[in-house]
Order: C-alpha cells, then sequence, then structure tokens
C-alpha cells in the first residue's frame, strides 16, 4: 500500500474515534500528560493545515498546535470533529503527487520529501486515535496496516522527548503488533484506563 493510502486509512481511523466522542467528553484527559481530549484534537487539526502548507509551499507559522504546545484545544474550537473533517479535506487536496515529492525542513528530521512527512503524520494519527479511545475506556482496534507502518517509521524515527514519545515500555509476553507498537512508542495499552 502506498503512503497516501496509508495515511487517509490512518485518518480514517483517527476519524472514527473523533465520532464516537460523547459531547460531554472533549475536556476528558486523554493519556498524552497534559492534554485533554480536545487538545489532541486540535493537535490533529494542527497537523492537517501543517502538512497542507508544506505540501503547498504556503507559510504557516502557528506553532499552537505543534507537538509539546501547551493547550492545542482552541485550534479544534467548539464544534472538534467538523474543525478535523475541513482540515483534512483540505489537506488530502494538496497532496497531489507534485507536492508529495517538495522537500521541507523537519527539526530533528532536516530537509525530507513532504511523503516523509506524511508517514510521521500517519505515525501521530494512529497513536492519537488509541490515545483518544483509550482515554474514554474504548477498546480501540488499529488497522493493521497503518500500525505496521506507524511502527516501521518509528523504529527509524522516534524522538523520545516530553511533548514527543515517552520511553519505550516492554509489552506483557505475547502481545499483539497493535500493543507492541504502542509499547514502543511509550504507551501501556495493557494497562485499563486511569480513574
Amino acid at each position: 500500500m502506498d503512503t497516501l493510502a496509508l495515511y487517509r486509512q490512518a485518518q480514517d481511523g483517527f476519524d472514527a474515534v473523533l465520532t464516537a466522542v460523547p459531547a460531554e467528553r472533549w475536556e476528558a484527559r486523554s493519556t498524552c500528560p497534559e492534554w485533554s481530549v480536545r487538545d489532541l484534537a486540535g493537535h490533529a487539526v494542527w497537523g492537517q493545515h501543517q502538512l497542507r502548507a508544506w505540501a503547498t509551499g504556503e507559510d504557516y507559522a502557528d506553532r499552537s498546535g505543534a507537538p509539546g504546545s501547551p493547550h492545542p484545544a482552541p485550534i479544534a474550537g467548539d464544534d472538534p470533529l467538523t474543525s478535523w473533517r475541513t482540515a483534512r479535506t483540505a489537506c488530502l487536496a494538496a497532496l497531489t503527487p507534485e507536492a508529495l515529492a517538495r522537500t521541507t525542513t523537519i527539526p530533528g528530521l532536516g530537509e525530507v520529501p513532504v511523503a516523509a512527512v506524511v508517514s510521521l503524520l500517519t505515525t501521530d494519527l494512529v497513536a492519537h486515535a488509541w490515545d483518544i479511545g483509550h482515554a474514554l475506556g474504548a477498546d480501540v482496534r488499529l488497522d493493521p496496516a497503518t500500525v505496521a507502518a506507524a511502527f516501521d517509521w518509528a523504529r527509524a524515527h522516534a524522538v523520545r522527548a516530553p511533548g514527543f514519545f515517552g520511553p519505550e515500555l516492554t509489552p506483557p509476553p505475547g502481545s499483539d503488533d497493535q500493543t507492541r507498537m504502542l509499547a514502543f512508542l511509550g504507551r501501556a495499552a495493557w494497562e485499563p484506563v486511569a480513574a
């Protein structure tokens, strides 16, 4: 499966999790320290805006939704699902073959083609779909192809720093690929939601 098809699947998975968020749970704490579910939605919306800017060559200086930002919730607005879908649609429209070949500079990664950023954001959406669903007590089953792609990307590029990925955890013996991928990204998928 190509990079863009995997990205669309990751977006679909994230969309499904956002669709299931009850109206009264947007302010619930997510599994990401310091961020609510609405903050995670805002971060994902910001990612769509940022990717679109990289794809088109436009300047996008807003860092309020970047990894480690203190409070990205305002980017999601009062209707996070609509904000996400609007940003997603605009982003996908910009991801032409020419745009995917364009290069951009990413802190920590250097100069890379936009297609490489798409792989990064595939990992981001896969992880955050689980973060939101797990925080709300759902048993999130991620698409196996996007799990594999996220795991491959993470093993080659994961940044271990506050606001990025936590320390690698050791999953229980016999864990499935999803649990092992999440553990690599610092998420204890085998632990129940903290009260």
